[in-house]
């Protein structure tokens, strides 16, 4: 792939979807820098193109098309004091709340900062008076790049067009040469490119018409999947639950999608899919109709995988206007409201999928979970997850650490009636803080568990100063496997890499019964099955602060995993041969 080919269909696909999502007038002021841009607006030929050689008044003219029009109108123009130039029109368009779209071309990362010419720092120019502002990437031809150009050309519109209307700011790094070549094919992408649509409810139901719309693209399809990932209403999962039951389809169920402890169970619910998904080779057999998903991107890595390798429809069901789609390939309606009230209106929708498609994944999940079960008398970082299950008080809370201990939750915590909380900070997904955040938890009076690896641990080690101040219900399950047991699983450990252990095994070798005493709470280190079932017991039965030590060897613990997984994939790819009709 050329430099000019990549430069050519990325910005081509960029201004074909403008155009997709409703941009009808484009403001150019001349410049070098921004060749691709202008050139490409003109070559396509469906666009108003409106040139004011001053930046200045070329902002103050669109701004004026954008009042009257009440659209998102574009600006155009080159790298340095140009984009400046603009500055009051922005300002103007803030306080109006006035929709415009700002492209300011740019010199590349390797000129900005080394006294090029016209290379300012542009990245977030217009400081708090946009309502978004992105980084555009440099540009490529790749399925997955042009996928991502276009997701940002129809955000960007959406956000110039929210509610609350505004200003907002793409910055585009271009390389020379910066012409393209108009000869190449496929400069403007295929129709099955154009898959982005967005339906906004109005005081938090969907109309007549954005409903008829979802029942058409949805009735001729058979093979569905609800995906709930995290989020924090305690409602909504009932209402996914009778969504998922009206259309015989099944949910796929993050630990945090408060899905997996709901009373009453319910066979719709998969929640051992992230093993089933791990293999490609499932992956590549299961034929997906359409992914209707509540909630955050799920934990599974698998289920993202799913979703950036197949094409397969998606609706994202969300409060507000957000691009929670990491996946990019495949585009998705997105479906903006109050998820109860839309769970509720769609499962009135007269939808049935194919009743075989949902027995397979019931199925599949059973003997999943007897495969992830079968050795339960073994202390590992996986049956650690299942103990804590089996003795948790009813309505507690299940903090959970990030990297390993919440995947682990992922893959071995099933369904149950104990209507367990389980937490995480999934925002960012960082190890910082773990402890503190379990304590604050526990100190709106729960019995809270907390499930962590030792160096998240000891990275947030002084949170346990609060301990000495206040009374707190915890229980710390220590996952103690000497260092960063997640690289384990990441081709950083494959390599043979005599710097491992230091860049990423990180053993730290600090005596966890010494921190026990240090702050003065309870301390176990268990061996064996036996042992953590009664330390878990007396923990919860005492009360206070506990830390309970499991220590585990990196290495066993990946082959224990991988050997589960490869049971899992042996099975499964044998159901699929035997179901070829539901696959």
């Amino acid at each position: 792939m050329s430099h000019i080919s990549s430069l050519t269909k990325y910005v081509g696909n960029f201004v074909d979807q403008l155009y997709q999502s409703g941009v009808r007038h484009i403001v150019i002021s001349p410049g070098s820098r921004s060749t691709p841009l202008s050139l490409t607006f003109a070559e396509y030929n469906r666009f108003q193109i409106w040139v004011d050689i001053d930046e200045r008044s070329a902002g103050f003219f669109g701004l004026g098309i954008a009042k009257e029009t009440k659209e998102a109108v574009v600006l155009v123009c080159s790298s340095g004091t140009a984009a400046a130039n603009y500055f009051p029109a922005i300002i103007e368009a803030y306080y109006s709340r006035t929709p415009l779209i700002v492209l300011t071309a740019d010199r590349p990362h390797e000129l900005r900062d080394v006294g090029a010419p016209q290379a300012i720092d542009q990245i977030k120019l217009y400081g708090n008076y946009v309502n978004w502002f992105h980084e555009m990437a440099l540009p490529e031809e790749t399925d997955h790049v042009l996928q991502y150009v276009r997701n940002h050309a129809d955000r960007a519109v959406k956000k110039s067009t929210d509610l609350v209307k505004g200003p907002v700011h793409l910055n585009f790094p271009f390389r020379e040469p910066l012409i393209p070549d108009f000869s190449l094919s496929d400069i403007w992408g295929g129709e099955d490119s154009r898959f982005l649509m967005h339906y906004r409810a109005n005081d938090t139901r969907l109309d007549k018409h954005t409903l008829a719309d979802i029942y058409e693209k949805l009735r001729s399809k058979q093979k569905g999947m609800i995906v709930c990932g995290p989020h924090d209403s305690p409602v909504l999962a009932k209402h996914i639950l009778l969504l998922a039951e009206a259309w015989n389809i099944p949910v796929l169920a993050d630990p945090l999608s408060l899905l997996r402890d709901i009373r009453g169970g319910n066979e719709t619910v998969i929640e051992s899919y992230d093993s089933i998904l791990k293999s490609s080779k499932v992956r590549d057999r299961l034929e997906v109709d359409f992914i209707l998903r509540f909630g955050a991107m799920p934990v599974s890595k698998s289920f993202l995988q799913l979703v950036q390798e197949r094409n397969i429809e998606q609706f994202i069901v969300d409060e507000e206007i957000s691009y929670r789609n990491p996946s990019i390939n495949g585009g998705a309606h997105y479906i903006y409201g109050e998820p109860i009230a839309i769970a509720d209106q769609l499962t009135q929708l007269p939808l049935s999928f194919d009743l075989n498609w949902l027995a397979f994944w019931q199925d599949l999940n059973r003997e999943t979970k007897d495969i992830l079960r079968s050795d339960q008398s073994l202390l590992t970082e996986g049956t650690a997850v299942q103990g804590i299950q089996s003795s948790i008080p009813i309505k507690s809370t299940l903090f959970v650490g990030n990297s390993m201990p919440i995947r682990d939750v992922d893959t071995f915590w099933f369904t149950s009636d104990k209507e367990v909380t389980i937490v995480a900070n999934r925002g960012a997904n960082g190890i910082d803080g773990i402890l503190s955040t379990a304590l604050g938890t526990a100190a709106t009076g729960k019995h809270v568990t907390l499930l962590v690896g030792d160096i998240s641990f000891l990275h947030s080690i002084n949170g346990l100063l609060m301990t000495q101040n206040y009374d707190f219900n915890l229980t710390i399950v220590l996952i103690n496997n000497q260092g960063g047991g997640i690289f384990s699983f990441l081709p950083q450990a494959k390599e043979d890499n005599s710097h491992y252990e230091l860049l990423f095994g990180t053993p730290q070798n600090i005596s966890m019964e010494k921190v026990a005493a240090l702050y003065e709470i309870e301390f176990e280190l268990v061996t064996d099955w036996t042992q953590y079932q009664e330390a878990l017991n007396r923990s919860y039965q005492n009360g206070g602060v506990s830390l309970i030590e499991v220590q585990t060897v990196r290495n066993e613990n990946v082959s224990w995993h991988q050997s589960k997984w490869q049971e899992v994939e042996k099975n499964t790819l044998t159901v699929l041969e035997e179901t070829r009709d539901v696959r």
